[in-house]
């Protein structure tokens, strides 16, 4: 039998095109995991967050899987993030800065995984935190509330106290005193965004206060207050998505802080090589869809002026948002 010997010019082109990836071969898609320390069907910021992981998936072309259901405990929360992180992923999303410190310590643990942390503060050399600034919209809530509550009081409750939540009920408050400050705050941190029973108790004790409107930052747990707003006669104001299309007849406005925009914006930054590892980033009002303050139509046009006028003086940088405040609290009935 002849062997036949390719010549230099025929070797080289053998060489160059074993090189050379197939045209036809598809890419893999990066792996991306998320954890959710609450329901995905809680119609506030759980469900935003998965949202925004399936707008990922659907957009950018990545593989999704996820976790929900665990207990908002440091411990649990990090057991989670190890569990995901093992599997291999590319890239974790922890929702939510109740994750700030379980994330600071799985992502030290596994360098080779890329985490962020959504409406988180902590960083590291394969950790990012990408925030959408709800307390943005919370102060216009403040401010819609103060100009609209006919008993000059108003309230605002909240569950855990996570950064995010502390933030935005700072920002309440000093839109409340920046529209009037004769306006007296109600406000109440449950320990608990989910348990409607709860919710339901507390916006009945403020409504017993005097409080015509309410500042909801709540998950699952919003229908009770729902509940005692409509068959008291107060106003409620939502947030994280648009409560004004949901429960018109209860809710005078929502602040939007869509926080599945900083979990698709994290996965969108990874996709395309742009990793914010070791950064903060930030979405304001500067970016409407991610952050506004939506009021119902039934709202009078000199006050929505008014609300507008303070919005674009906030991204102007004259008019800064608190995010601390000090006071006294409503207590949680027995």
């Amino acid at each position: 039998m002849t062997l036949l010997r390719p010549n230099r010019r025929t070797a080289l082109a053998l060489i160059s095109s074993a090189s050379l990836p197939s045209l036809g071969r598809a890419q893999t898609p990066k792996k991306v995991a998320a954890l959710f320390a609450g329901r995905i069907d809680d119609r506030g910021f759980m469900q935003a967050g998965y949202e925004g992981l399936k707008l990922a998936e659907a957009r950018l072309g990545v593989s999704v899987s996820f976790r929900q259901g665990v207990q908002p405990k440091p411990e649990d929360l990090a057991a989670a993030l190890r569990e995901l992180a093992a599997a291999g992923p590319d890239l974790v999303i922890a929702h939510g800065g109740q994750n700030n410190a379980a994330a600071k310590a799985v992502a030290a643990e596994f360098p080779a995984v890329r985490f962020a942390v959504t409406q988180g503060n902590v960083i590291g050399p394969n950790l990012a935190s990408y925030e959408v600034l709800q307390e943005q919209s919370a102060f216009l809530a403040g401010m819609l509330a103060a100009l609209t509550t006919r008993t000059g009081v108003v309230g605002h409750m909240s569950g855990i106290r996570v950064a995010p939540g502390l933030k935005g009920r700072a920002a309440y408050a000093a839109g409340v005193a920046h529209a009037d400050p004769k306006v007296i705050l109600l406000t109440n941190f449950s320990g608990n965004q989910d348990d409607n029973a709860l919710s339901e108790k507390i916006a009945r004790g403020m409504i017993a206060k005097d409080a015509t409107v309410i500042f909801t930052m709540l998950n699952a747990g919003r229908n009770g207050a729902i509940t005692a707003c409509r068959e008291l006669g107060a106003k409620q104001i939502g947030n994280v998505g648009d409560w004004t299309a949901i429960a018109p007849d209860v809710f005078i406005a929502s602040a939007f802080a869509d926080s599945g925009r900083a979990l698709f914006d994290a996965v969108a930054d990874f996709t395309a090589g742009k990793f914010a590892a070791g950064e903060i980033k930030h979405l304001g009002l500067q970016t409407p869809e991610a952050v506004r303050l939506v009021m119902a139509p039934s709202v009078p046009a000199n006050i929505r002026g008014r609300i507008e006028a303070a919005a674009s003086s906030i991204v102007a940088g004259t008019v800064k948002v608190p995010v601390e405040w000090s006071g006294s609290e409503f207590p949680t009935p027995a």
